[in-house]
C-alpha cells in the first residue's frame, strides 16, 4: 500500500519547509497551481504561488463562470473548493453532497450523497460543510468527507463511486456496501445506526472536513451550539483517526481526560463522566514533515455557565498537537481556562516558518481567537514564541460558578481588536452622541476582557453584561486568517462587536428548544432577555473602525499595519446626526474573506451603497492598489489556483460559486490555453 498526500506532488509543499526555501523556488510554468485543502496547504495559510493576476490587470477581471448549488439546498456557502488534478471538489447543501466541478466551465461532473437518516435530520450544522479531504491511495485519488449524520465517506476522485474496501457495511437501507465508516461506532456511546445517540445523552455531528496526514485520516466534530444548551449532559468531541486505505480505526484521543490521563484533575464534580462538547468544529491543520496534527477546540457544555463542571476543564478551548500516526499528545496549550464566554478557538491554526531576531529559523504555529489575540508557539515543542502572562480576571457573581483566578494573555502580538468595553470605547463624534451611547448601556455591566456573564435579578441591578468581543468574535470562522509564508506576515480579519448576555434558570432556558440534549437542567443557562442595546441615532455604539484587517509580522510579533475594510455603510455615512462631521472610513462591520497571492492580498467587502467589491491590497503597506465590482460579496473564504494556464479567484457567494479570471485567449480570439 502506498498513500501520498497530494501536498507532496505540488508546489505548495514548500510552504512547510520555510520562506528560505520558498524564496529560491519558483514555478517554471504556471500551467497548474493547485489548492489542495480547505486552507490550500496543510499549514492553512490560504496562500497561492499564482501570479498571473496583478495589480495592473486586476481591473480586467471578469466572471468566468458561476456554479449554483441551490438545487442541492446550498445556502451558507461555507465550503472552500479544492482544486486537485484538474478538478474542483466541494460540498453543498444540508445533505452535504460531494460535488466535482469542471474548473474551466463550472459544469458539474458528478455528485454524491448518503441517504437521509434521523441523525442527519437533527444536525444543527447540516449546511455548514466546509470542504473535503484528499489523498492518493495506491495511485488513485480519494475524496474524504464527514456527513452531517457523522459518517466518514471515501469516494473515488474521478467517478464519485464509494471506495472499494473502505469501511464496512452500515445497517441502514440504501447505504453502500463500502466506502463508509460509521463514526458513532467508535465513540463508545450507545446509539442507533439510523437515529444516532439518544438526545438524552447528547449529540455530535461534523462541519469541517477531515485532514489526511500521511496515511491517517483525522476527523474532528461539532456539537449543538453551546448557547443553545440548557442541560448539563453531553458527549465529548473525541478526535478519531482512521487508516486512509481501509477505514480501520487507528486511534481515539479523549478530549475530556479519563482517570489516569493527563489533565483529568481539571474536571471536578466527576463532570468528566457525563458532560461533553470540547469538540474540534473548526478546521484542523498539520505539519506533514513532522507528522503532527493540530486540533483547535471549543469549550465544554454549556456556554456562559459552568458551575456544574468546576476546574479548568482541559482540553476545552485549547490547541492540541497530536502525533498523526498514534494520537499521542505532543503538547497542548489552553487558551481559555474554564471557558464560559463562548471563546472557542474558531479557525484552523496557521503554520509558518519564521526568521525571529536572535533565534533564527523557528517552526511556528499561530492560533487566532475570538478574544482578539494571536497565541503563537513553536509548533514542535509548544513553547510560546513570546511570554504568556497569567493575569487575574474578574470573578463571577452567579451562584454556583467558580472561575479560574487567572487567564493567559500573550505579551505579543498585541490584541488586533477591541477587548472589553469601557466608556472611552464608545462613539464620541459629538458629546451628545457619546452621552446617548452611555445611556443606551446604562442597564448593562461593562468591563474588561473576561468579564463574566451576569444572571437575571443580580445584585448589581443590571439587565445583563456586555461580552466584548462577543460570541461572534473578534475573529471568527466566517473570515479565516491568511498568511504569507515568504514574509511571515499574518493577516487577520476582525470586527468590533459585543454581545449582551443574561443568564436565567436552566429550566426556563430549556423552553426555547424543541429537542434539547441532556436530561438535567443546568442551574443557569443563556436566556433570551438580555436584549441588544442600540444607539438612538442608528449608529454603532462603539468607535470605528467597525471592521478591519490587521497585518502582523510574526517574525517580530509587531503589527505592521491596520486598515478598515470596505467603506462606511450608508446608514452611518448618510446619517443626519453625522452631517458635517468628517468620520473617515469606519469600515462596514463585516468579517471579510481573504486570499494571499504571490503579489497581493485580496479581500471581498462592500462599498457604501452596498455594491459588492473585490480589493487588491499591497501586502507590505496595506494600501489599496486596485478594486472592482463583483456580482456578490464572498462569504467565509476565497481561493485562487491556476487551471490550464489561467488563474482563477474563487468567490464563495452564498449558494453559488463565482469564478473570477482575466479574459481568456479564447474570448479575445487568440490561442486557447
Amino acid at each position: 500500500m502506498r498513500i501520498i498526500p497530494n501536498i507532496i506532488k505540488r508546489v505548495s509543499q514548500i510552504l512547510l519547509l520555510g520562506p528560505f526555501i520558498l524564496g529560491a523556488a519558483t514555478l517554471q510554468a504556471q500551467d497548474t497551481v493547485e489548492w489542495t485543502t480547505l486552507g490550500n496547504d496543510f499549514a492553512h495559510t490560504r496562500y497561492t504561488e499564482a501570479d498571473q493576476i496583478t495589480v495592473e490587470n486586476f481591473g480586467d477581471l471578469e466572471v468566468a463562470w458561476e456554479w449554483d448549488g441551490a438545487t442541492l439546498g446550498a445556502v451558507s456557502g461555507r465550503s472552500t473548493p479544492s482544486y486537485i488534478n484538474g478538478t474542483l471538489y466541494t460540498v453543498a447543501g444540508s445533505r452535504r453532497h460531494v460535488v466535482a466541478i469542471d474548473p474551466k466551465s463550472g459544469e458539474t461532473l458528478w455528485s454524491y450523497r448518503l441517504p437521509n437518516t434521523g441523525r442527519w435530520e437533527y444536525s444543527m450544522r447540516a449546511d455548514y460543510g466546509k470542504g473535503i479531504g484528499y489523498a492518493e491511495v495506491d495511485g488513485r485519488g480519494v475524496i474524504y468527507m464527514i456527513t452531517p449524520g457523522f459518517f466518514l465517506t471515501a469516494l473515488d476522485a474521478e467517478t464519485g463511486a464509494p471506495l472499494d474496501g473502505f469501511g464496512s457495511a452500515v445497517p441502514i437501507d440504501g447505504f453502500p456496501e463500502t466506502g463508509v465508516v460509521d463514526l458513532l461506532a467508535d465513540l463508545g456511546h450507545p446509539y442507533d445506526p439510523y437515529e444516532g445517540i439518544p438526545l438524552e445523552r447528547g449529540y455530535i455531528t461534523g462541519s469541517s472536513p477531515p485532514i489526511v496526514v500521511n496515511d491517517t485520516v483525522i476527523v474532528g466534530n461539532s456539537a449543538e451550539q453551546g448557547y443553545n444548551q440548557s442541560r448539563i449532559e453531553n458527549v465529548p468531541g473525541d478526535i478519531l483517526a482512521y487508516d486512509a486505505r481501509t477505514g480501520a480505526l487507528k486511534w481515539k484521543f479523549n478530549v475530556i481526560p479519563k482517570p489516569g490521563e493527563y489533565g483529568h484533575e481539571t474536571w471536578e464534580n466527576d463532570a468528566w463522566q457525563w458532560t461533553g462538547d470540547v469538540s474540534s468544529w473548526a478546521p484542523i491543520s498539520a505539519d506533514v514533515e513532522n507528522n503532527l496534527v493540530y486540533i483547535p477546540t471549543n469549550g465544554a457544555t454549556i456556554d456562559y455557565y459552568g458551575g456544574f463542571r468546576p476546574g479548568d476543564n482541559l482540553y476545552g478551548t485549547s490547541v492540541i498537537a497530536l502525533d498523526a500516526t498514534t494520537g499521542e499528545r505532543r503538547w497542548h496549550y489552553q487558551t481559555v481556562k474554564h471557558d464560559i464566554w463562548n471563546y472557542d478557538n474558531p479557525t484552523a491554526p496557521v503554520l509558518l516558518d519564521l526568521d525571529m531576531p536572535g533565534q533564527g529559523k523557528v517552526p511556528a504555529i499561530a492560533q487566532v481567537t475570538k478574544q482578539s489575540f494571536v497565541y503563537a508557539f513553536n509548533r514542535l515543542t509548544g513553547e510560546p514564541l513570546w511570554p504568556m502572562i497569567d493575569r487575574p480576571v474578574t470573578q463571577s457573581l452567579v451562584p454556583g460558578e467558580v472561575l479560574s483566578a487567572t487567564q493567559p494573555f500573550p505579551s505579543k502580538p498585541a490584541a488586533f481588536d477591541v477587548q472589553g468595553l469601557a466608556i472611552n470605547d464608545l462613539v464620541d463624534w459629538t458629546p451628545e452622541l457619546r452621552q446617548q451611547a452611555i445611556t443606551a448601556l446604562a442597564d448593562y455591566q461593562i468591563g474588561p476582557l473576561f468579564l463574566p456573564p451576569l444572571h437575571r435579578d443580580n445584585d448589581l441591578g443590571k439587565r445583563g453584561m456586555m461580552l466584548c468581543p462577543g460570541g461572534g468574535g473578534g475573529a471568527n470562522i466566517t473570515a479565516p486568517p491568511v498568511a504569507d509564508p515568504v514574509s511571515g506576515y499574518l493577516y487577520v480579519s476582525s470586527h468590533t462587536a459585543c454581545s449582551a448576555v443574561q443568564l436565567v434558570p436552566g429550566e426556563e432556558a430549556d423552553t426555547q428548544y424543541a429537542e434539547p440534549t441532556g436530561v438535567t437542567y443546568s442551574q443557569y443557562a443563556n436566556g433570551p432577555g438580555a436584549g441588544a442595546p442600540r444607539h438612538p441615532a442608528g449608529i454603532p455604539l462603539y468607535k470605528p473602525p467597525y471592521s478591519r484587517i490587521t497585518a502582523i509580522d510574526m517574525n517580530t510579533g509587531e503589527h505592521a499595519w491596520m486598515i478598515p475594510t470596505g467603506e462606511t455603510p450608508a446608514r452611518v455615512a448618510n446619517n443626519p446626526a453625522l452631517q458635517g462631521i468628517d468620520i473617515g472610513n469606519t469600515g462596514t462591520g463585516n468579517l471579510v474573506p481573504m486570499v494571499v497571492t504571490k503579489n497581493m492580498l485580496v479581500y471581498s467587502d462592500t462599498a457604501t451603497d452596498g455594491t459588492p467589491m473585490l480589493y487588491a491590497i499591497n501586502k507590505a503597506s496595506g494600501n489599496i492598489e486596485a478594486e472592482i465590482e463583483v456580482p456578490a460579496r464572498s462569504r467565509y473564504g476565497m481561493s485562487s489556483w491556476v487551471h490550464e494556464g489561467r488563474q482563477f479567484i474563487m468567490l464563495q457567494t452564498g449558494s453559488s460559486l463565482t469564478a473570477m479570471a482575466l479574459p481568456s485567449d479564447e474570448e479575445v480570439g487568440g490561442r486557447a490555453h
